[in-house]
């Protein structure tokens, strides 16, 4: 069972053709490489100013304004899945999907996520089980190292990751309940995202639904 939440229905993901700075719609990105090529044409010989925009690109860094990192382009696609779907049951894990989109320019540095709905306020989780690996569930990639916290009473996980995870990546987190909510009901969980780097902004991500139906007697 699988839900997926986009921030943002209907988002247009492609850039369209550039257009003139005095317009209204200019993504930063764009005045950037404005701004970059005027002071170009201004600093460079005669003729030298293509060959210079053809140089290789830097490295993405975080966007970094008054000592806060931010995301670029925030990660706005999230969904969960779970292959254990009764109530009360055991050996199951739940799964959350997040893609980083590459024009990130941060690394994912740590998630928060935290029950908003809910009948069962009070299954727990075996931290220690947590992982969190590159792919899909089911199609695991490679592994991702990663700290898990469980606050109980407030219903928040605290997931850090000591190697930031870079743009362009899916990453998926598995969370292990020792036991599924003893109510069925739809549980809802807010995801939120942190940048790599100094003093992280958040940035919401949406929200995703786990489905636990009635348990099923023979």
């Amino acid at each position: 069972m699988e839900t997926v939440m986009d921030r943002h229905p209907g988002r247009e993901t492609s850039e369209g053709p550039a257009i003139n700075l005095s317009a209204a719609a200019v993504s930063p990105s764009a005045a950037l490489r404005a701004l970059l090529s005027g002071a170009l044409a201004l600093a460079l010989p005669h003729g030298t100013l293509a060959a210079a925009l053809f140089l290789p690109s830097p490295p993405a860094r975080a966007l970094e304004l008054r000592g806060q990192t931010y995301f670029l382009s925030p990660p706005w696609k999230v969904r969960l899945r779970n292959y254990y779907w009764y109530a009360d049951q055991s050996g199951g894990e739940y799964y959350i999907t997040i893609d980083l989109p590459e024009k990130a320019d941060a690394s994912l540095g740590a998630l928060q996520i935290l029950q908003t709905r809910g009948v069962d306020r009070s299954f727990s989780f075996d931290e220690r089980a947590s992982r969190a690996f590159l792919g899909l569930p089911r199609r695991e990639g490679a592994k991702v190292p990663v700290v898990v916290r469980f606050d109980d009473n407030q219903r928040l996980f605290r997931i850090d990751f000591p190697e930031p995870v870079p743009p362009g990546s899916t990453l998926t987190v598995a969370l292990r309940p020792y036991r599924n909510p003893s109510q069925p009901d739809s549980y809802m969980f807010q995801v939120t995202a942190f940048p790599a780097g100094p003093d992280p902004v958040a940035s919401p991500v949406g929200f995703v639904t786990l489905s636990i139906l009635q348990s099923v007697s023979f």
